[in-house]
């Protein structure tokens, strides 16, 4: 079992939700590394469902880019933090959820958009 791949949730309003590692620890363990986040309110889902608060943000290695952390605030966090799971479990980078086809409009977008932040290619923002 590795505990670094264990969800956390806090279910307030708004949600939040992270797995792995927080920028924090990341430094203090002097790992390189690049963070890409994306706001809801630059998600079309969010928007419509009239809860834009918050953002979703990756933490990954700087010369690997395996993602060393998820951090969710906003609509749904409980939710969407499953995708960033599963990819630290097969030790996915950035790039692999960057590349991933995500449903148009969602939230989940917002997961794609952080991703693709982590190498400054956001698309809708």
């Amino acid at each position: 079992m590795d505990f670094n791949t264990v969800p956390w949730v806090i279910y307030t309003s708004p949600e939040i939700a992270w797995v792995g590692k927080t920028e924090q620890q990341v430094k203090a363990e002097g790992i390189e590394y690049r963070t890409g986040s994306f706001p809801f309110m630059a998600n079309g889902r969010a928007r419509a469902l009239g809860d834009t608060t918050g953002f979703v943000k990756f933490i990954a290695d700087k010369k690997t880019d395996r993602i060393l952390g998820v951090h969710v605030i906003g609509p749904m966090a409980s939710e969407l933090i499953a995708e960033a799971v599963v990819a630290m479990e097969f030790g996915a980078s950035s790039e692999d959820i960057a590349m991933i086809c995500h449903a148009h409009p969602s939230l989940s977008e917002a997961m794609k958009e952080a991703a693709l932040a982590v190498d400054g290619r956001t698309l809708n923002l």
